[in-house]
């Protein structure tokens, strides 16, 4: 007898039952205007239609290449109304990579706006639909003439993301609905997000935070903000939206955002108003080693978690006095398991080093046509029903007594002066101590007889600021083997679209935390 999919109520079918309930609850509050509940239910109902018309449906990938905005809003859910999985891309990217990431995934379907279609020069198999066009704008017809969607199947595919691959080249993670739908759920619920929550859409398209971004707050009937976001990475756009629209929650900050925010005095009122912060991407370590906890007034999670584990696997809620001393990443989240293996994937005892391997829910399909590396990173889970897969980070950590995760660096990035492993996280902590420090990140150079020293690399108002004052600070705290060999002064950190700090830009890839 052949098995009937699980069928399971998808973060769509959550976005329906608030306009049912509330159609008048503003959904989508932007400077232009507000969406409602009911509005933006009508917006992915008949685009979804529209979709479902030209083809879309389990298993095909639509690209969605639009600007921040509702409309990108209502393409992503509309493509998982019509069952299919979307692919969104950040439109300021370099048009020949966003041409790579489409082909990679297999996108079949293309939403985008005209003056974007001409700009991209996208090219997909099928149809391209504009979402300015009259289909774009389409809503649903009367309740006498709908007729309900198809049901999502749990383990049909809901998006695709993208991670860096070692050549160069992106590769195109395959994230199925029944890890979507349960994290945001989870996020809504851990989070304590409602209909009295305004949240910040702050990560960029194309990075899979976005989704988060979006949809948790949605799914819990919040108010979600979409601003542009060259005006929230300036502290005073950012004090200004927060202000202006009341909001009270951010999703997705990245710990060097939250250290270049935390450093203007002059935010500091919007920043302690905030009720809830979530930090994603690096490690936090540095900014609660310089005292940043202090200027975040309501609470602070630190989420882990890889692209291929349906964004995030375990999380932290800080303490107003956090621990600085190492890198904790906290608890997994529910439906998740963290083993710590050994070189042979053999369980490493509590407080040993083992590399990270994360199963359940979330883990993803795998890698869109890449079936070596998918069967290299993905291995069964020996400690999971048959069939269940874990997923390989290369990232390692210890477990504390208390149950934390401490995150211990990357497998393959580890920095080793002098027979000392260090910790770049440290050093970027304690060098953001000093007053002047604004910014610091430290790599590692090798000379021309092969060996390693550490280059720090620091902005702020250091004009008389010497290298041996900088290495007098670090000496009061650091012991001699995590002192810089040298000081490099820049204008400010430079950091990728999604916010992280860029280490590549510096000379060196980043040591520190899983992209």
């Amino acid at each position: 007898m052949t098995e009937e999919p699980t069928v399971e109520p998808s973060y769509v079918d959550a976005i329906a039952a608030h306009a049912a309930g509330a159609p008048g609850a503003a959904a989508l509050v932007t400077p232009g205007g507000v969406l409602t509940y009911g509005e933006l239910a009508d917006r992915i109902d008949g685009l979804a239609r529209h979709l479902a018309a030209h083809g879309v449906g389990a298993e095909r990938v639509c690209a969605v290449a639009l600007e921040r905005g509702p409309d990108a809003v209502v393409a992503m859910a509309a493509v998982s109304r019509a069952g299919g999985a979307f692919l969104t891309l950040d439109v300021d990217a370099p048009p020949p990579r966003l041409r790579a990431m489409a082909d990679s995934a297999r996108a079949g379907v293309l939403l985008t706006t005209a003056a974007l279609a001409e700009k991209l020069q996208l090219t997909v198999p099928g149809p391209t639909v504009l979402m300015d066009s009259r289909a774009g704008r389409a809503t649903a017809p009367a309740p006498a003439e709908r007729t309900a969607p198809p049901p999502i199947v749990a383990s049909s595919l809901a998006y695709v993301s993208h991670t860096s691959g070692s050549t160069g080249a992106p590769n195109a993670v395959l994230i199925e609905h029944r890890g979507l739908t349960r994290y945001l759920r989870f996020i809504a619920r851990d989070y304590g997000l409602g209909p009295h929550t305004t949240a910040l859409q702050l990560a960029p398209l194309g990075y899979d935070a976005s989704i988060r971004d979006t949809f948790a707050p949605l799914v819990a009937g919040a108010r979600l903000v979409l601003a542009d976001r060259s005006v929230l990475l300036r502290a005073e756009g950012f004090a200004e939206t927060v202000r202006r629209f009341g909001v009270d929650t951010v999703l997705s900050a990245t710990p060097s955002l939250l250290t270049f925010l935390t450093r203007h005095e002059a935010i500091a009122p919007e920043l302690r108003g905030l009720r809830l912060t979530v930090s994603s991407g690096e490690s936090l370590r540095p900014f609660l080693a310089a005292g940043g906890r202090r200027a975040l007034g309501g609470g602070l999670v630190n989420q882990y978690g890889p692209t291929e584990c349906t964004m995030t696997s375990t999380r932290l809620h800080l303490p107003e006095r956090p621990e600085t001393a190492a890198d904790l990443i906290g608890t997994p989240i529910d439906g998740v398991a963290v083993r710590l293996l050994d070189g042979g994937c053999g369980p490493v005892a509590d407080g040993e080093v083992g590399e990270i391997h994360i199963a359940g829910a979330g883990v993803a399909r795998g890698y869109c046509g890449r079936p070596a590396l998918t069967a290299e990173r993905f291995l069964p889970d020996p400690a999971g029903p048959p069939g269940t897969r874990m997923y390989r980070t290369g990232d390692l950590a210890r477990r504390r007594p208390d149950g934390n995760l401490e995150y211990l660096g990357r497998v393959d990035r580890q920095i080793k002066i002098r027979g000392y492993r260090v910790d770049p996280a440290e050093i970027e902590g304690a060098l953001l101590g000093h007053p002047a420090v604004t910014g610091a990140v430290v790599t590692a150079e090798r000379d021309d007889q092969g060996r390693f020293h550490l280059v720090a690399h620091v902005s702020g108002a250091l004009a008389g600021v010497t290298d041996a004052g900088l290495r007098a600070h670090l000496m009061r705290t650091l012991p001699f083997h995590l002192i810089p060999h040298r000081f490099v002064r820049i204008d400010r950190v430079p950091t990728t679209s999604t916010g992280k700090t860029d280490r590549r830009a510096l000379g060196s890839p980043p040591p520190d935390r899983a992209p």
